[in-house]
């Protein structure tokens, strides 16, 4: 019995269900009949109501269903786990159809949905899952990780080096070093040990700086047999590699290259693959080089006792500058005065740098004119070793902060951008890794970018980690490529942008959505949106629900419009929510009457513009679109479009807590005003509320790699429609300032808003724009 009221496919009053593949099929689950479905169906589409019950079985085969649509309203329920038995197999609900397909659009909820209406009940609880983390360790690209071995001299590790590696598990048993510059009795130790070596052993042999001085023929000999074609020439200070499996001279690499003095790098570079006991793969390199680094000068203007007339002379640089330009730069830049880069033409004498030319329109053939030059110059050469055993071949072991022992082989991951860009974010798949630590995961592939994973400079830049896979999916079919369904839309995008969605309206009984993953959905086109709640109210206890509604632990990824949407609704929490891939706002609160909403420990990244709201639009679809307009309306991108942001806060009072917005096409957090409430909203409250609105509790929460800021709190969106007065679209960008007040009366006193311990970092234009007051940073970064 108590199984029963914990885990709901355990109810006996469950009748098996099972409808085959049908897409004819249209399903009613209605006066109080109760259904557990366990296996895969495809079906027209589902009606839950008067009292009907639908609940997916906990299987060990995965579990598909197609339908079109999911309507629960009248007492109607669906259920996939509960808070208390969160579901464990695999089960996954495709919401297919064409936006031109023909059928009759639901007036509320429209195309391809799960809706819940009035009365209804959904209780989505999959498997419980750390959402995401950050980089314990910087993650580099393409370079060594948790596992291998790394090996690197320059000065004072003279001579021939050598590591003695297993070929059982790929680790280094033994190594040392010959200096056989200083002693003929470092060649002979050196062929001795050669000899001691056992057969089958993986030998890596190499030189740092200098090895041939004193190198005798027994040296020279021992590496021969062991399969070198070029140690018995070895010449002064050349680099060279070699690695073998002793014994088997055949399986030789080598590389040999001679030293090329002050003019310039030289190495000689080798690598090898070999395959473990344990089946497992590892690569062995070893570099042998010597390195010269390279730096601008400072930039000098044309000398003024210049003598040539037709071409610039290097002598008469050095002579106006001595000891600033090197003898022989490697490379020349010039520029005018007013910053437009010059082609030159570089001439030789004897092999040297001697004159340059400038190319360019004000340039004429006596010389450079109004120009400016500086010299790319070489340093001394050193000299570089290194010796590296990668034992994760196509593969990389990542270093967190938590314990992620819940991520499983198979399920996907995403990194996000620490750089400026965000679209230095990378997924992953998970591998099996047996020798991983609970904070480690091992996943397939190498970094192609830089992700940082410590404290820089005093500020936490590490870079989170987000999982995109849960045990339970729902998802739109797409089509394969884009269809009109909506003006200009394939204008904008080349892909089908037509997925499913979830909405939630006003009097549901009862939501808790956790463990969820969510992909292909959101449709340009407004009101769909992968979880929405629309002019649902107090969804807490203040509107009679207990437990109160929340997201929790879910994905929502590549998907066409926004993440999550809070339209006209009060007291929603959604909590440890990863938004990856999106178009349009990702969290977003819609009206300017939401209020009392908690964000917390949400991270979303790489969000893309969209085509639904002037301040979804990049540039391009605010020319295009004049939808709403009045005609004449000449757009201004960067005034009355291009704002799309991770967290779109229409009213302050709410709560931001732990939240990480780490990549967006313009802003991380953005406080937008609303004079007055708009859409369906209007009338909820008086004028100038909200710009009057004390903050809810913003606290640490971070932003970087995000266009124009990591925060902005400025601004409002135009509340009327275009007339001829003005000619912008309703909901356009307009000056807005945030001056918070008790009880949002301005006539009583101030009530700071407090922004704590934020960190914002990689931001092209601000870290924070805050615009208004009383606005209180505290201890942010």
């Amino acid at each position: 019995a108590e199984a029963a009221v914990m885990c709901p496919d355990k109810d006996p009053e469950l009748e098996i269900w099972n409808p085959g593949h049908n897409e004819e099929n249209h399903v009613e689950i209605s006066n109080g009949r109760k259904l557990l479905l366990s296996s895969s169906a495809t079906v027209h589409s589902i009606h839950i109501t008067d009292g009907g019950k639908l609940v997916i079985e906990d299987n060990v085969q995965p579990i598909i269903l197609h339908t079109r649509h999911i309507l629960i309203e009248n007492d109607g329920e669906l259920h996939i786990g509960s808070e208390m038995c969160p579901y464990q197999g695999n089960v996954v609900i495709i919401l297919y159809g064409r936006a031109d397909d023909g059928s009759q659009p639901n007036p509320y909820f429209g195309r391809k949905y799960l809706g819940v209406s009035k009365g209804g009940t959904l209780e989505i609880h999959g498997k419980k899952k750390l959402s995401w983390t950050f980089l314990n360790k910087t993650l580099h690209p393409g370079g060594m990780e948790e596992g291998g071995y790394y090996f690197e001299r320059s000065w004072g590790h003279r001579g021939v080096i050598v590591h003695v590696i297993d070929p059982k598990t790929g680790a280094v048993v033994h190594s040392d070093r010959f200096d056989t510059y200083r002693a003929k009795e470092e060649s002979i130790r050196l062929a001795q040990y050669l000899g001691r070596v056992a057969n089958g052993m993986i030998l890596s042999v190499a030189v740092n700086d200098e090895g041939s001085r004193n190198l005798d023929d027994s040296a020279r000999k021992a590496m021969t047999k062991l399969g070198s074609k070029h140690f018995l020439h070895l010449g002064f200070r050349h680099p060279w590699s070699f690695i073998t499996i002793k014994g088997n001279p055949s399986s030789s690499v080598e590389d040999h290259i001679e030293y090329q003095g002050h003019k310039g790098s030289a190495v000689a570079k080798v690598f090898k693959l070999f395959k473990a006991e344990n089946g497992e793969h590892f690569n062995v390199s070893s570099t042998s080089e010597w390195v010269q680094d390279v730096e601008w000068t400072e930039w000098f203007q044309k000398p003024d006792k210049a003598r040539s007339k037709d071409m610039e002379k290097l002598s008469d640089f050095k002579a106006a500058h001595p000891d600033k330009i090197c003898r022989q730069p490697i490379g020349i830049q010039a520029m005018t005065l007013d910053g437009a880069n010059l082609t030159t033409e570089v001439f030789y004498k004897n092999g040297h740098d001697y004159r340059f030319l400038c190319h360019g329109k004000d340039q004429t053939g006596e010389g450079c004119q109004n120009y400016r030059v500086r010299f790319l110059c070489g340093r001394s050469v050193k000299p570089k070793l290194t010796v590296t055993i990668d034992t994760n071949v196509n593969s990389t072991v990542l270093n967190l902060e938590d314990d992620v022992s819940s991520w499983q082989p198979g399920d996907r991951l995403v990194v996000a951008s620490t750089d400026y860009s965000m679209y230095q974010a990378e997924e992953f798949q998970v591998l099996p890794c047996k020798t991983c630590k609970p904070n480690q995961v091992k996943v397939a592939g190498k970094a192609t970018y830089l992700h940082i994973g410590e404290v820089v400079d005093g500020v936490d830049m590490r870079a989170e980690v987000g999982l995109l896979s849960h045990n339970v999916v729902v998802m739109g079919e797409m089509e394969g490529q884009c269809y009109e369904y909506s003006s200009k839309l394939c204008s904008f995008f080349d892909f089908d942008t037509f997925g499913g969605h979830i909405k939630i309206g006003l009097d549901f009984k009862a939501t808790h959505i956790e463990g969820l993953e969510l992909k292909y959905m959101g449709q340009q086109t407004m009101g769909h949106y992968p979880i929405h709640f629309h002019m649902a109210g107090d969804v807490d206890e203040k509107g009679g629900y207990d437990p109160p509604t929340y997201v929790k632990d879910v994905s929502i990824h590549h998907t066409f419009s926004r993440c999550v949407t809070v339209h006209g609704s009060n007291g929603l929490l959604v909590k440890d929510v990863v938004g990856y891939d999106a178009l349009g706002h990702c969290f977003f609160t819609e009206d300017g009457p939401e209020e009392r909403n908690t964000f917390d420990h949400c991270l979303g990244l790489l969000v893309k513009p969209s085509t639904l709201l002037p301040s979804d639009r990049d540039s391009r679809m605010c020319k295009l679109i004049t939808e709403g307009a009045y005609p004449g309306y000449i757009p201004k991108p960067r005034q009355d479009c291009s704002a799309v942001s991770t967290f779109w806060i229409a009213n302050p009072h709410n709560n931001l807590i732990n939240c990480a917005a780490a990549g967006s096409e313009e802003t991380g957090f953005w406080f937008v005003l609303h004079h007055v409430p708009t859409g369906p909203s209007a009338g909820m409250y008086s004028p100038g509320y909200s710009e009057h609105m004390p903050m809810g509790k913003f606290s640490n929460n971070r932003a970087h790699s995000n266009y124009r800021a990591g925060m902005i709190i400025d601004n409002g969106v135009k509340t009327t429609p275009a007339s001829a007065k003005d000619k912008r679209p309703i909901l356009t960008l307009i000056s807005g300032r945030y001056s918070p007040h008790k009880d949002a009366d301005p006539l009583k006193p101030r009530e700071p808003a407090i922004i704590e311990r934020f960190i914002a970092y990689k931001n092209q234009d601000h870290g924070a724009w805050l615009r208004g007051g009383d606005v209180w940073l505290d201890n942010c970064q």
